[in-house]
């Protein structure tokens, strides 16, 4: 993990754990209701970010609470679907963790916290958790990034990504596709909150360098199976071209000793929903 900047952990979870996930998220997408002006498309391109979650106080304010967010392609222009919901959504975010039962169990579950114990985090929190469906044949891809470009701490080095495949993940569907050794050179790009006034929520500041595709790596992994990404590795996943979706369940972690959050992040603990302790 030190030197690669990730780390696979085949059949973490139990065939039985990823079962509990994905039924439990089944009833949510089931009693989801969302108001057509609320519908955002989830994207990863830069200026498609600002346009899409960077104009909606929708994401902006989803940090403590469960949120729903779509494919690209699924809604007409009043927001309403033109597929069945259920084949829509792309992520639900970002607060799983603190207010589903399911989802706290497993983030919270004593072999990720003797996990955390192994890693030497001492004050670990855990600031945000998402459900990704990585949709059959309209998955959108995930480009190359760095998670802290989104989560700023000081110093860097203290978020941790938690990856829980609960499908096998495959070349075909979306794996994840890492550069080993990239969480060494700091980042050039961060996400934050545009003053008010502004047209957008959020803005980037600083760009992401050109990756070359001969730099990344495929990591394909197991139903059950963890993936460990530590905060400045460069990431990607391709677009779901597949007849099989790639569900996963994902949160962050912060090491908060001696760490200070950024106030600029777009993702801020609330009153109602300080970051809880790891280990509960």
């Amino acid at each position: 993990f030190h030197e690669d900047g990730f780390l696979v952990l085949e059949q973490f979870f139990s065939a039985e754990e990823c079962e509990s996930m994905r039924t439990q998220i089944q009833r949510i997408v089931a009693e989801m209701e969302v108001p057509p002006h609320c519908r955002t498309t989830f994207s990863t391109r830069e200026e498609e970010q600002l346009q899409a979650q960077g104009s909606s106080d929708y994401f902006l304010t989803s940090g403590d609470k469960i949120r729903f967010f779509f494919e690209k392609g699924v809604l007409d222009e009043k927001g309403n679907f033109l597929i069945p919901k259920e084949k829509s959504v792309s992520k639900i975010g970002h607060a799983l963790h603190a207010y589903d039962p399911v989802f706290k169990q497993i983030t919270h579950s004593p072999k990720v916290q003797e996990l955390g114990r192994k890693l030497g985090l001492e004050r670990p929190v855990v600031v945000q958790s998402m459900y990704i469906f990585k949709q059959p044949g309209i998955g959108g891809e995930v480009t190359p990034h760095q998670d802290a470009t989104f989560l700023h701490t000081e110093p860097l080095g203290r978020i941790l990504g938690f990856w829980i495949a609960l499908e096998d993940a495959t070349q075909e569907n979306g794996c994840l596709w890492f550069i080993p050794g990239s969480h060494t050179n700091g980042i050039t790009r961060r996400m934050v909150r545009a003053a008010s006034g502004a047209s957008t929520c959020v803005e980037f500041v600083g760009s992401e360098p050109a990756y070359e595709d001969k730099q990344f790596i495929p990591l394909p992994i197991s139903k059950g199976g963890l993936i460990l990404i530590h905060g400045e590795v460069v990431h990607k996943s391709e677009l779901n071209s597949s007849e099989s979706s790639r569900h996963v369940f994902t949160f962050h972690v912060m090491e908060a000793k001696g760490t200070t959050w950024s106030k600029e992040n777009w993702l801020q603990p609330t009153p109602e929903l300080p970051f809880p302790s790891l280990y509960t």
